[in-house]
């Protein structure tokens, strides 16, 4: 693409140089670049890339994209693009280059606090069944229509996202389904996609190590929909926002009059609302009523906290152009998202599950949802990340303490931070509970599953689908499910040789 073209799609740049070049690629690392491309400087939380400019020069790069003008001395024939946002450009130039692809597909995003990775699953199983091929974006899995790999971002960047959504346009996907988070917004990198569908599931403590305050979380996340409101890229975005949160019930209130809005819940003045919720270990069912009609969901999931996962992208999808009752219907054999409540396996009647729950309000969601199940006992092993918000530490103590009969506190990632200062953290908040600290997270999971009876349910919280466990000087192997899967089987040996 021409230089001059491209720039074209930028509202305020100052040019220096040659508009005439040809450009295929843009890049925010110097080592990657090439010439034909164009280096973006962008100001990091710990690296600021105009630091780095002198080095893409010297790699050929075609054109500089900076927040500063160029040196008065400047004399290097690459052309200068001086911006007032790198960030905000690079997501306008990388979508342009690619083709606006999402302008081919019908995109829904969705944000909040929890409930995230579980609705953006649901609402891709839902276009997959409508539409036969869908692009999923999330922590976990990305999936272009062809092929499935392991997730490295929640949300890429804007040079990583265009190229993803190129591969699920060109693989004859319809629709996405994607993950957005405050991180992602905040940072730009989706300020140039247009979205058919834009959900909200909540808002709770959490990212407030990023983010500062709770309130400065939720613009983060507001400002996405705001962005949409004014300036909708050509779609028709309609907001679809979960009435029950406090959050939830702000947001649409502001979005009345600027953009269309689908509240959804459990509420009298929700458009999806979930009326008559049963559930058993096996999954649950509801009433969905909907645009003047009533439906009876059933999937294989349990939790309450679910049912809004499920009205969510239920609503999301008839955003789309998915009628309520084609997605209901896929929701039967919907799957099982992996770390979200999983069922690990049983042993001598003890049952484990697995969950994501790394917030108060998910653990405590989590814990509830298990205690309904009328458990012998619930024993919740979990901990808390370190080089995170240290206040929601004793908060996630009190509410596994609020609904479990013991807890096993344990190492999560401890990242750089003492693992043991991070469990006094989290005692504080106990309140008494009868509770054992074993930071060793292997063996606080065989712990608990080597003291079970039968009847119990284990939850083992905090690091769902991760597969890894990060400290200060070393990242090792570990998944939540394997280590369970492995002290089940040494349990139901065990009570084998006493028979």
């Amino acid at each position: 693409m021409i230089l001059r073209d491209l720039v074209k799609n930028l509202s305020r740049v100052t040019v220096a140089g040659s508009l005439d070049a040809e450009i295929h690629a843009i890049t925010a690392s110097s080592r990657e670049v090439a010439p034909g491309m164009i280096f973006a400087a962008i100001r990091g939380t710990t690296l600021d890339g105009h630091r780095f400019i002198n080095d893409a020069l010297a790699a050929g790069a075609t054109a500089i994209l900076a927040e500063t003008a160029p040196p008065s001395d400047y004399t290097a024939p690459a052309t200068w693009l001086h911006v007032p946002d790198s960030r905000d450009a690079v997501s306008v130039l990388a979508s342009a280059l690619a083709g606006n692809p999402w302008k081919e597909l019908s995109i829904a995003g969705v944000t909040g606090t929890n409930g995230k990775t579980t609705t953006a699953f649901l609402l891709h199983h839902i276009m997959k069944t409508a539409w036969h091929r869908a692009g999923l974006l999330g922590t976990i899995l990305v999936d272009d229509g062809e092929t499935v790999e392991t997730a490295r971002h929640t949300t890429p960047g804007s040079i990583e996202l265009s190229g993803l959504l190129t591969r699920m346009r060109d693989n004859g996907c319809r629709g996405v389904a994607m993950e957005v988070s405050s991180h992602g917004i905040h940072q730009k990198r989706i300020s140039s996609i247009g979205f058919d569908a834009c959900v909200f599931t909540n808002l709770t403590q959490d990212h407030l190590d990023y983010h500062g305050t709770l309130d400065a979380y939720f613009k983060a996340k507001a400002d996405w929909f705001y962005s949409l409101a004014a300036d909708p890229l050509g779609k028709k975005p309609v907001a679809v926002i979960n009435l029950d949160d406090a959050y939830g019930a702000e947001l649409a209130a502001s979005l009345d009059g600027k953009m269309p809005v689908i509240r959804f819940g459990f509420g009298v003045h929700c458009d999806f609302r979930a009326n008559n919720f049963r559930q058993s270990a096996r999954g649950m069912e509801f009433e969905l009523a909907a645009k003047g009609k009533t439906f009876l969901v059933r999937a294989p999931l349990i939790g309450r906290f679910n049912v809004y996962n499920l009205l969510g992208a239920i609503a999301a999808a008839s955003a789309c152009g998915i009628k309520p009752r084609e997605a209901v219907a896929s929701l039967v054999d919907s799957p099982q998202v992996p770390g979200r409540m999983e069922n690990v396996g049983n042993a001598g009647g003890a049952t484990v599950f697995v969950d994501y729950a790394h917030t108060p309000d998910a653990l405590e969601n989590a814990c509830r949802t298990l205690k309904e199940l009328d458990p012998r006992r619930l024993i919740t092993v979990f901990g808390c990340g370190g080089d995170r918000d240290k206040g929601k530490r004793p908060l996630m103590a009190a509410a596994a303490a609020r609904h479990s009969d013991a807890c096993v506190v344990t190492s999560d990632n401890p990242r750089s931070e003492d693992p043991l200062a991070i469990i006094s953290e989290i005692e504080k908040g106990l309140g008494g509970k009868n509770s054992r600290s074993i930071p060793d997270r292997d063996e606080a999971i065989n712990f608990a599953i080597a003291n079970s009876l039968s009847g119990d349910i284990i939850l083992i919280a905090g690091k769902g689908h991760e597969t890894t466990q990060q400290f200060a000087d070393q990242t090792l192997d570990f998944d939540d499910r394997k280590h369970a899967s492995k002290a089940l089987r040494e349990r139901a040996q065990a009570i084998s040789e006493m028979r």
